[in-house]
């Protein structure tokens, strides 16, 4: 494949006598046409105070609209944000700068009102002004309902037994929409010891904490405890869970509080997961030894760190004999977007006098979107199918997937084609014509019939055709009906969620020729329950990339009980090769960019129904989303359910996936890529060493920081901030650094900056990162921390 000419393609910014970027043009290209290019320009408009006020895409400037307009009170805060794709929202905040009272769902009509039909109002309630001023309420009300008590909040107060446990002051008892959450104990360091969850008596019945009396709230709970304890070093690193039922996984660390091993044990039978680990002086692992015997050996370009090769194999002597699982080889561009990714551990093939080779190649534009994408797949797959294959099927032929983007950033198009089988097709994606909000042509013909299929923020409200989807009023996705019968019961699946947003429990029901078959899973710290009404109890020990699967009763025919699970991910964390605990093969898995099944093969089909985990290290529904933490996403379309939570952390198109560059990014949580929060986090600690600040004193001035979220930011980022020391950079030197964060807040970059009331002080709102700032962080870059 030859390389594309982008000459002449640059990005330019203008800025304005403030030095506030008020423009920036890029410039598109596309391989196929490469006499045209394409000018996009990107527009911001700032207050009288230099506060963002108006921001525009290529697309929507084009039409005269706006992506985002912005209103501020007298301190700066943001009052009211009215967004294209998530919709017009407001927050009130008091004296103390905590949020009271928030708004959402607001629709700004064409006349200029703003309708409030189904608009969703929250109401925060904090402690008197004689004690700290922590929250201990929320309460959400949807339009034309009566308002739900969604959280409680309990604080220990100061006694023997809380200082015996390091309880004093923290939140011990936390009641949220899926149940509630109980603190036992807290280590010196921060790290919860012991952690217990209830969950709601009845899964379909949405939570509501009213009255003062705890005895009320702990009626509607179920009588279980799940409870998860920890086991932490003098720095507050995890080396040891005991998950609820019991089973126990231990973490051996390095020097450099790096993990280096880890084992499991179940029914007091002690399994090893990681026998050893060797990194490089950076930390990136070279070498893995699994508990299996197979060695996964990793290498790295030596100028720009990049990964080029991730080798699984059997090393000499292993019982099932040596051999290589997967080798995966990968080639860059010059600016680090992924040209091909080859498996070597698979052979050239031929069918139809078609050679067939184990590889990918992949072809951008100039804005490093993909536009093109070459591989194999299976004969027979078919469009959007999921085929299981034995192993020894080997019947595959070339495919070529061309996808089309608007200057919006949208993907508008994705055509399928491979010819030796006959298996053509196109998708298309209608984009609405003052949003970026789009669904497949199949439920919208023009863009004008898109935002039907929407509610007020952005959350979409049919999946295909005849599939509906219901959230709840925070923006998390309640119900899916796959399925909807006149006079019969309908197949769903519901959802539930901690005060996160992260799922704790997932149900289901479906008819099937034999009756009705019902399903439920529970998310605990490093287990999943998961039940059948035909009988099967399973338990899933989750210790990051490996799982062992544990029946209590109706073990299928045919597989072993505590049997391990290997998964083996390539770049981007899609889980390609399971392997079992005896190093053989349990399935291969091959992707399309955006996601859906090329290659799917195995030993045994019932064996490999059990693989839960697939694109991008995700887990897959039965209504064929991915579940990322925050969002769900569609691979048939290449696109999120719902806007990014995270606003424009990710771009001003809140629906786009992995800035349309899914083969090189990857997004671990739905919000942004793992690049964009790698980002942040070195210009985090880069400014806290440059200012000399300490991680209490930032957690302490996080706006509306509450106890759990100041555990969160201490166990997840309190070892890799360097230690704070005082300032000795120059003016330069700061502006230079200020510049790098200027770069990141580009339209369509990872902050918001607005200026300060106060002179000489630049300000940035980072959105919720990875969990890493629960809430709104307001960090000035002279070392002025409010």
């Amino acid at each position: 494949m030859s390389t594309p000419d982008y000459s002449k393609t640059p990005t330019i910014t203008t800025y304005d006598n403030r030095h506030l970027a008020v423009r920036t043009l890029e410039w598109c290209r596309h391989p196929d046409t490469p006499q045209t290019t394409e000018i996009r320009p990107t527009y911001c408009q700032y207050d009288a105070r230099g506060f963002l006020s108006q921001s525009a895409d290529p697309r929507l400037a084009a039409a005269g609209l706006n992506n985002f307009t912005c209103d501020y009170d007298l301190g700066g805060r943001v009052l009211r944000t009215c967004s294209a794709d998530a919709g017009t929202s407001l927050a009130l905040s008091d004296a103390a700068g905590r949020t009271v009272l928030g708004m959402s769902g607001l629709v700004v009509t064409a006349s200029g009102s703003t309708d409030m039909s189904r608009a969703v109002t929250t109401r925060r309630q904090y402690e008197d002004r004689s004690l700290p001023g922590r929250l201990l309420s929320v309460v959400e009300q949807a339009s034309g309902k009566t308002g739900r008590v969604t959280e409680r909040l309990i604080w220990s107060e100061s006694s023997a037994k809380a200082s015996a446990n390091n309880l004093v002051g923290t939140c011990i008892r936390h009641y949220d929409p899926s149940g509630c959450v109980e603190i036992g104990s807290i280590a010196l360091s921060g790290l919860a010891l012991s952690v217990t969850r209830w969950l709601m008596t009845d899964d379909e019945v949405q939570a509501d904490w009213q009255g003062d009396d705890r005895r009320g709230w702990d009626a509607q709970l179920d009588d279980v405890p799940y409870a998860t304890l920890s086991q932490g070093d003098a720095a507050g690193r995890v080396v040891g869970i005991t998950d609820a039922v019991g089973n126990k996984q231990r973490m051996v660390l390095d020097i450099a509080g790096m993990s280096t091993g880890r084992r499991l044990t179940v029914n007091g039978e002690e399994k090893v997961i990681v026998r050893s680990t060797t990194r490089s002086a950076v930390g990136q692992v070279l070498q893995e030894e699994h508990g299996n015997g197979v060695v996964v050996n990793r290498e790295y370009e030596p100028q720009t760190q990049w990964l080029k090769r991730i080798k699984t194999e059997r090393p000499a002597g292993h019982p099932q004999g040596a051999g290589v699982l997967q080798d995966l080889r990968y080639e860059y561009d010059p600016v680090g977007n992924v040209k091909c990714v080859r498996n070597d551990a698979e052979e050239t093939r031929f069918w139809r006098n078609q050679q067939v080779e184990p590889e990918n190649r992949y072809g951008y534009d100039s804005l490093y979107q993909l536009v093109s994408a070459s591989g194999r797949e299976k004969v027979n797959i078919g469009q959007q199918n999921r085929s299981f294959f034995p192993a020894d099927s080997i019947s595959c032929t070339r495919y070529l997937r061309t996808y089309t983007y608007d200057s919006g950033n949208n993907l508008t198009r994705i055509r399928h084609s491979a010819s030796g089988s006959g298996n053509c097709h196109t998708t298309y994606i209608t984009v609405s014509d003052s949003s970026n909000r789009a669904v497949l042509r199949s439920l919208a013909a023009t863009p004008a019939e898109v935002e039907m299929h929407f509610g007020p923020s952005g959350e979409q409200l049919q999946l295909q055709p005849g599939q509906a989807l219901a959230w709840t009023e925070r923006g998390e996705l309640l119900q899916v009906t796959p399925v909807e019968r006149e006079g019969a019961q309908d197949d769903w699946e519901y959802y539930r969620y901690d005060a996160r947003s992260q799922r704790v429990v997932k149900g289901s029901r479906r008819q099937t020729g034999s009756g009705t078959l019902t399903q439920r899973v529970v998310y605990l710290p490093g287990l999943e329950l998961r039940t059948k009404s035909s009988g099967e109890s399973l338990q899933t020990v989750v210790s990051d990339n490996v799982r062992l699967l544990h029946w209590e009763s109706g073990k299928p025919e045919g597989l072993s009980n505590d049997g391990l699970r290997y998964s083996y991910e390539n770049l981007t964390g899609c889980s390609g090769l399971e392997v079992d605990e005896d190093g053989c093969i349990i399935s291969m898995e091959e992707y399309y960019p955006y996601g859906g099944t090329s290659v799917w093969s195995g030993s045994s089909e019932t064996e490999a129904d059990y693989k839960t985990v697939r694109y991008s290290g995700k887990e897959q529904d039965a209504t064929g989303l991915y579940y990322y933490g925050y969002r769900y996403y569609q691979t048939w379309a290449g696109r999120w359910t719902s806007a990014d939570p995270a606003g424009t952390a990710d771009g001003l198109n809140m629906y786009r996936m992995c800035r349309n560059n899914p083969v090189t990014f990857r997004d671990s949580n739905g919000l942004l890529t793992e690049k964009e929060i790698q980002t942040l986090m070195f210009q985090t600690r880069q400014h806290m060493s440059q200012t000399g600040k300490d991680l209490e004193s930032v957690m302490h001035n996080i706006l509306g920081l509450n106890g759990d979220d100041a555990a969160v930011i201490r166990s997840r980022l309190g070892n890799t901030f360097p230690e704070p020391r005082a300032s000795t950079s120059g003016i330069n030197e700061i502006t230079a650094f200020e510049e790098q964060i200027e770069a990141m807040s580009m339209p369509g970059g990872s902050l918001l900056p607005y200026r300060s009331s106060q002179p000489h002080a630049r300000e940035f709102s980072t959105p919720a990162v990875s969990g890493l700032l629960c809430r709104i962080a307001v960090v000035d870059f002279f070392g002025y921390i409010r």
